[in-house]
């Protein structure tokens, strides 16, 4: 039996977002208000806007942020007290798909936001099995996994899912790489609205918690991520020497390291919105309405340029585009693009990928050869009429990762 699909924790935090959405929306009308009030002071191009109404006017708008604030901070400390009475989350039982796939994208498009907040809706990173998470105890781990094998693979999933998600159209390539080639699949379950460089670094610390608990010694560590799960795979391979002086043990023992459908050099689609932010941005009454178009997490933001570097989502794009992290050296790297077209489809289908990622995207094609990602030509692949969700359930798919984990 699953969890229920609300718990009392959801109230809290869906309460805390409401406060925070409509405090916000307070603030963005009252700018444009001022905007358009002080037309005349707008002549001077570099004097700073006042964002800030004053008089009768500014005492109301600030009556509004502040009503909102109490009423929110009382209705989330009425939903904390009733919350035993609600739903208490059971860990004992597996989690309601719905809720899962609801919270996880909720995350990926606020995550950072619903962290820094500490909202109860931001997702903890963890390892998961059959959707409970995994304590990183070896006897813990014994118990809980009474079949585990040598053979560890980890699976990333993309933005705005989860780790159930990987069960698609019947299939789960975790569980059949399981059945077929005796690996033991754990699934990372992590915010990926958060940026790739901070999900790395805590990945990265992670995973030698993981190697440590597990059942027996490690022989062979292979990492599977499908779309931003391959960036934060790379990411956490690039941070961990980084760590506690170098001493880390697990990326040694990363012997594969398989990209689906993953965004090495960006997704067109988040660039176009970042596009809608400067056009916004340059008129002078709509200059505040592209906070709007910036409720895109740090997660979203660093797929324009596919950056796993730390500062990616708020620092100086131009310069981030030009910082390539090169594969792992010590592990065997694999880049499968699925394209919506037929093997000989047209240029618009090659370009437009697997409808959101591009075909040269996800093998790391770059025209500047600098750029580019070094992806023996061997280890490519492209599967063709396949979107981006279906390279989950692709009999295609899985022949190659049955192959290069053989």
């Amino acid at each position: 039996m699953t969890q229920p699909l609300l718990q009392a924790a959801d109230l809290r935090g869906a309460a805390r977002l409401t406060t925070d959405a409509v405090a916000g929306l307070t603030s963005l009308v009252e700018a444009m208000h001022a905007r358009i009030a002080g037309t005349v002071r707008l002549s001077a191009p570099d004097a700073p806007a006042d964002e800030r109404t004053r008089g009768l006017t500014g005492l109301v708008y600030t009556s509004v942020r502040g009503v909102t604030q109490v009423v929110g901070a009382s209705a989330e400390a009425l939903l904390g007290w009733l919350g035993p009475a609600l739903a208490p989350a059971d860990p004992a039982r597996p989690p309601h798909p719905e809720r899962e796939a609801i919270v996880a994208a909720l995350n990926g498009v606020l995550g950072d936001h619903l962290a820094a907040t500490d909202n109860p809706l931001a997702i903890a990173m963890a390892f998961r099995h059959a959707g409970r998470p995994l304590v990183l105890d070896r006897f813990a781990m014994r118990a809980r996994l009474p079949e585990a094998t040598p053979r560890l693979l980890v699976l990333l999933h993309g933005l705005c899912m989860n780790d159930l998600q990987w069960q698609r159209a019947g299939h789960d390539h975790g569980a059949e790489l399981a059945r077929e080639l005796g690996f033991t699949p754990v699934y990372l379950h992590y915010n990926s609205g958060l940026s790739i460089s901070t999900n790395g670094r805590i990945l990265a610390q992670q995973m030698e918690r993981l190697f440590d608990a597990w059942p027996m010694p490690v022989e062979r560590l292979a990492l599977l991520g499908h779309s931003m799960g391959g960036l934060v795979a790379r990411s956490a391979l690039h941070h961990a020497p980084l760590i506690q002086r170098g001493t880390l043990r697990w990326p040694a023992r990363v012997d594969t390291l398989v990209c689906l459908g993953t965004p090495h050099q960006g997704a067109p689609l988040e660039a176009a919105g970042h596009g809608v932010d400067l056009l916004l941005g340059a008129a002078p009454y709509a200059a505040p309405l592209a906070r709007l178009g910036k409720v895109r997490s740090a997660g979203i933001n660093d797929l324009r340029h596919g950056s796993i570097l730390s500062g990616a989502a708020g620092g100086d794009d131009a310069a981030q585009a030009q910082v390539t992290v090169s594969l792992p050296a010590s592990a065997r790297c694999f880049a499968v693009a699925a394209s919506l077209g037929p093997a000989a489809g047209s240029l618009k289908a090659k370009l437009l990928g697997d409808g959101l990622v591009p075909v040269a995207s996800a093998l790391g094609h770059h025209r500047e050869p600098e750029r580019r990602l070094a992806f023996a030509p061997e280890h490519q692949a492209v599967v063709h009429e396949t979107g981006h969700l279906d390279l989950l359930s692709s009999a295609e798919v899985f022949g190659l990762l049955r192959q290069w984990l053989n």
